[in-house]
């Protein structure tokens, strides 16, 4: 294999490569994956067994041209922990069954009325600082997660954390042939060592006890399932959250299809992306397991690496599977060091927010129209200032409310353009 080779969509990757490839991947989303369902305090067996058979029915619907791997869905996380509390988490399922139901009926509608008006909502001086804020919103999250901000600070967790993050870096810009493509892998291992290491040298047995007990797991377990239980009320506390996830899903194909240079909006479409999307939420709530969407972590290890085989990422998913049948692997990936997983977020989500300023670029965005620096202005600031909106028992904040702000200002500027009267028309 060539240095800084590019391996597109459709290509087939020797098994040679496939396998830590794969494991790459399936690392890369695990620590955010496993986070939801420990926040709804249920065994993650069930939902590294729906992110494997979410990832795999993505890409056969999507006819193998959008490279996505599904994980579990933090846009749920405040109206699910609600109902949960009230009614209990089979009634939260009941309400994941329904939104995934609308979203696959919103794709639909796409279908038939088509994607231009992505053009007129979602032009590039507002996609470009939506994109950026995926990434750059979750900095703050990385930084939590790698143990490097807070209270809990302590010399072991930044030692750990910065080798991570100085693999990882050194890794994408030094590593030639073979370890070119898997330095994100490489990373995650020396983290975990160096977690090993400091570990010690503290006088401490945390990674090494869990270690010791994943070995003691039973060799085959089942996932637990639940069914679904439906309540009008819970449903309407939820369902919300289909705005959520639609500007979510749009925002994601938007920056792979920027990292594999094809428009995946047209081709596979926005209607296949986001119907296996949805489709993938709601099988999820029918059989116990959590909502998924794509996750930005894989979309920052495919522009690292330069990857983009489906191979690769249905690779991760059948991993991922197995995982969620064999105890010990399951209970091993689990001892992986906050500090590992925060210093490879790190980079990815800045790779993210990387992408949205690619779209500026690419575009050649022009700076001297007033419309364009208002748009990207006010969709940055919306986005980084902490503002949220509340709807009932939803939250819109973050990149979703900067998301809807840039559409609707998107939508009043393109009626002014067709009224004539916004100055930008003047010669």
């Amino acid at each position: 294999m060539q240095t800084n080779r590019i391996i597109q969509v459709e290509d087939k990757v020797p098994p040679r490569l496939l396998v830590p490839l794969s494991i790459q991947h399936m690392f890369a989303m695990f620590g955010a994956s496993v986070l939801v369902p420990f926040m709804f305090d249920i065994n993650p067996a069930i939902v590294l067994f729906m992110n494997g058979i979410g990832t795999l029915l993505f890409i056969f619907i999507t006819k193998g041209k959008a490279p996505a791997y599904l994980g579990s869905s933090f846009a749920f996380i405040a109206p699910a922990t609600l109902v949960i509390q009230n009614w209990g988490y089979p009634y939260a399922l009941g309400g994941f069954v329904v939104v995934g139901l609308c979203g696959c009926v919103l794709a639909a509608v796409i279908y038939k009325c088509g994607t231009k008006w992505i053009d007129v909502v979602l032009p590039p001086a507002a996609m470009g600082p939506v994109v950026a804020l995926i990434g750059l919103e979750l900095a703050g999250s990385a930084a939590s997660t790698g143990e490097i901000v807070g209270d809990g600070v302590t010399t072991a967790s930044v030692i750990t954390f910065c080798v991570t993050l100085g693999v990882a870096v050194l890794g994408s810009v030094l590593f030639r042939k073979f370890l070119s493509v898997i330095p994100i892998l490489i990373a995650i291992l020396c983290g975990y060592a160096a977690g090993l290491v400091t570990e010690y040298f503290a006088g401490e047995r945390v990674i090494l006890d869990g270690i010791i007990a994943a070995f003691h797991q039973p060799l085959f377990q089942l996932p637990n399932f639940q069914a679904p239980k439906f309540d009008l009320e819970a449903i309407l506390i939820i369902l919300p959250v289909i705005l959520v996830i639609a500007n979510e899903h749009i925002g994601h194909q938007l920056v792979t299809s920027k990292v594999v240079g094809r428009d995946l909006l047209r081709d596979p479409g926005l209607h296949r992306s986001l119907f296996a999307d949805n489709f993938s939420t709601m099988l999820s709530g029918f059989i116990g397991s959590v909502p998924t969407t794509t996750y930005g972590e894989n979309i920052g290890v495919m522009a690292i690496t330069r990857v983009y085989s489906v191979r690769v990422i249905g690779g991760a998913a059948v991993l991922s599977i197995i995982c969620s049948f064999v105890g010990p692997l399951a209970a091993l990936i689990q001892t992986i060091p906050g500090p590992v997983i925060g210093g490879i977020s790190f980079l990815l989500y800045g790779m993210i927010g990387t992408s949205g300023l690619r779209i500026l670029v690419d575009n050649h965005v022009d700076y001297g129209k007033n419309r364009n620096m208002v748009l990207t202005s006010v969709i940055f600031v919306t986005g980084l200032s902490g503002v949220t909106l509340s709807l009932g028992n939803v939250a819109l904040s973050g990149m979703t409310l900067a998301a809807i702000v840039g559409m609707l200002m998107s939508l009043l500027f393109y009626v002014f353009d067709k009224c004539r009267i916004s100055n930008d028309l003047q010669e």
